[in-house]
């Protein structure tokens, strides 16, 4: 999930920005070869994601308990428009959608880089933006996917299945890649010690 969260550590290192620029110039580049240039109507739905993904990053700073924050609850969004995108526009479309979102979850990140906590820490960090980008494309894009192949079913079924598959897959590479005690050689100098000790799923 594209979530920016407090940490301490070094503000991102420029090895996951040119990853996050390479990314989006092939998809762009897709996007142009296959003639699939944003439409009126595709702009909503690139309104909308930015919009959920900006706020979930804003809000993901609020706690709401103990283990969630406020952009816990904003977040799942992203796949409602994700989804309604795809069911109105079409899958091209969708992909675009999608695409947009990330972009602006690359700029989120950029810009929670470059602020500090009232502790002198930045808001995010390299294990962070890298889990949330691959975490919100991987996702986003195996809901497109699944929503197209289960499509011409009954009307509640693609949008259901795409949307719980899409944001489990999302919670599972996010938290493996951002927070996992066996990938902290990711960037060894955040190795999120309080996220190391074993503790019970449930």
């Amino acid at each position: 999930m594209l979530l920016v969260g407090v940490s301490t550590s070094q503000p991102i290192d420029t090895k996951v920005l040119f990853i996050y620029r390479i990314v989006v110039i092939i998809g762009m580049y897709q996007a142009i070869r296959e003639g699939q240039f944003i439409t009126y109507p595709a702009m909503l739905g690139v309104f909308a994601m930015a919009l959920v993904v900006v706020l979930a990053n804003v809000l993901v700073q609020y706690p709401l308990g103990n283990w969630l924050t406020w952009g816990a609850l904003v977040y799942p969004v992203a796949f409602l428009v994700t989804d309604i995108s795809n069911r109105t526009l079409g899958v091209a479309q969708a992909k675009q959608v999608v695409l947009f979102g990330f972009v602006t979850g690359v700029i989120c990140s950029l810009v929670a880089s470059q602020l500090l906590t009232v502790d002198g820490d930045p808001l995010t960090t390299l294990r962070i933006a890298l889990g949330s980008g691959v975490a919100f494309l991987v996702a986003q894009l195996v809901d497109v996917f699944l929503f197209e192949r289960l499509r011409q079913g009954v009307w509640w079924r693609a949008p259901l299945l795409s949307s719980f598959l899409g944001s489990a897959l999302d919670t599972i590479i996010f938290f493996s890649i951002a927070f996992s005690a066996t990938l902290y050689l990711i960037d060894p100098s955040d190795p999120n010690g309080w996220a190391q000790e074993l503790v019970p799923f449930l």
